[in-house]
């Protein structure tokens, strides 16, 4: 699960710049020992450290703060002519270009495996949260509020299909949510039967949300159809063909 937008908390703020002074810290390390003992190289394998450490433990805009500051501290004091800005060699500029391509990808190879791993955790929580439960309605308020904390959205409706192919909203989260215009994901609930029903997310002003064919939505949206299929009353064949939204053309 990406988290495409940043919203510019005091918090995060307070990490970019902590992020920042890491780099600076490291700064005054690599001073200590000299340009001249650890060479080109070995600077900037180290200002990856901070980098690295500032992208995994605060996120994606600490970690490009991070990489930036470090940029322009390997430029002002590493790189000819020294204590400026300026690049006057060919060099330096390759240096400079290659060392921010290795952070913006370390950067993004953190992320990449932080959100496969929230993503794990969550389905694991997801199933954990289903296991158990026993009638439909009680499935559609779970994945509801997990779905609404996940990704804090503003509204998530799940909605199953009745007997006349309308539509009745099982759950809503929050209970006084509000969703403007279109839901911004609309997420069928496929099952043995065909169609049984959807999740509709509205976006909240935070986060984004992952495209309706991501693995994370697919993988949601395949538990929950699973799970209100596991507590379909069994045997109930009229119930079952009611909820095709086909069944009363036939």
């Amino acid at each position: 699960m990406k988290r495409n937008r940043f919203s510019f908390t005091p918090k995060l703020l307070s990490n970019s710049l902590l992020a920042v002074l890491l780099v600076m810290a490291t700064t005054v390390v690599e001073v200590l020992f000299g340009r001249n003992l650890l060479g080109e190289a070995v600077i900037a394998l180290l200002y990856l450290v901070p980098v690295a450490w500032s992208a995994n433990k605060w996120g994606q805009l600490p970690g490009v703060s991070a990489a930036l500051a470090a940029a322009l501290a390997f430029d002002f004091m590493f790189i000819p002519p020294f204590y400026t800005f300026e690049v006057e060699r060919l060099e330096g500029w390759l240096v400079l270009a290659i060392f921010l391509g290795v952070a913006i990808l370390v950067i993004g190879r953190i992320q990449d495996s932080l959100s496969k791993a929230h993503e794990a955790v969550f389905m694991y929580e997801l199933s954990s949260a289903l296991t158990g439960l026993r009638t439909q309605e009680a499935v559609a308020h779970t994945v509801a509020r997990q779905l609404q904390q996940l990704f804090q959205a503003s509204l998530v409706n799940v909605i199953f299909y009745t007997g006349d192919r309308s539509l009745s909203v099982v759950a809503s989260e929050p209970g006084d949510g509000m969703g403007k215009d279109r839901p911004d994901r609309v997420l069928p609930l496929l099952n043995s039967w065909g169609l049984a029903g959807e999740i509709q997310v509205w976006r909240g002003p935070n986060l984004d949300l992952p495209a309706e064919d991501s693995r994370l939505l697919q993988n949601f949206a395949s538990q929950t159809a699973r799970a209100l299929e596991r507590t379909h009353p069994a045997g109930n064949e009229n119930h079952i063909n009611a909820l095709r939204p086909n069944a009363s053309a036939k």
